[in-house]
């Protein structure tokens, strides 16, 4: 793999606390207004819906009763109720490192009327970048999920200004974290308004340094608009998927 792009400035939304501290509040606001659900990231761009077209059209189509999603940094679980509405079935898994988050989708998911005692959709507390993955059941029995999600995470976890063990930002540990949640053949798809698509290739795009067997290879973009400023073309949103090989 090439070296990552150049890292971002640290910002506060990259650290717990802002999470947390948003989460409780959203919380405090829904049980007093159910009808508030909380935070949704790219809502402007509209993400989860662009997301979910995007799944529905992959050739051949995923397997609505059995394929299973993993979304990272679920945040209020918007997304993993958008695929239930859209007909999947299968186990869902939602995770996040913010205890406030977890509970604010779990609370969602009792109105919705899903059931968490069957284990279809499940929201649980995670830190992905410093919880061990195989004793708390993220990979499984099955090695990983069909479908692993993040809509803002990256983004996130590229704004926290910590270092691992190695000396690295925390950031460029994710990728090989991410790898081994996601089934041979299954997708990995991230959003985000950080990165851009090339960017996002560069980060996640190849084989593992780290001794990993397999790595990811691009599959397809999600598409969103485009605007046009001084006679060049861009847009703020990018998501990108990629095929577990």
């Amino acid at each position: 793999m090439a070296p990552p792009p150049p890292h971002l400035d640290p910002s506060e939304l990259g650290n717990k606390d802002y999470w947390q501290t948003t989460y409780t509040h959203d919380l405090s606001t829904y049980d007093q207004n159910p009808t508030h659900t909380g935070t949704t990231w790219f809502t402007d761009s509209n993400a989860s819906q662009l997301t979910l077209r995007h799944l529905l059209a992959l050739s051949p189509p995923l397997p609505k009763a059995s394929t299973t999603f993993l979304d990272l940094g679920t945040g209020n679980g918007e997304m993993l109720f958008l695929l239930r509405s859209a007909g999947f079935t299968g186990r869902m898994l939602g995770v996040d490192y913010s205890p406030a988050s977890v509970e604010l989708a779990a609370r969602v998911a009792r109105q919705k009327g899903y059931d968490d005692t069957d284990g279809a959709v499940r929201f649980r507390e995670w830190d992905i970048l410093r919880e061990p993955t195989a004793e708390n059941g993220w990979e499984g029995e099955e090695g990983g999920f069909d479908v692993v999600l993040d809509k803002g995470t990256f983004d996130a976890i590229s704004l926290n200004e910590e270092t691992d063990a190695r000396g690295r930002r925390v950031c460029e540990g994710y990728r090989a974290r991410v790898v081994r949640m996601v089934k041979v053949g299954g997708r990995f798809l991230v959003t985000s308004c950080n990165w851009t698509e090339s960017e996002l290739r560069e980060w996640f795009e190849g084989q593992d340094k780290d001794g990993m067997k397999g790595g990811f290879e691009f599959e397809g973009r999600v598409e969103y608009p485009k605007f046009k400023f001084g006679g060049r073309e861009g847009q703020s949103v990018y998501g990108v998927c990629f095929r577990r090989v």
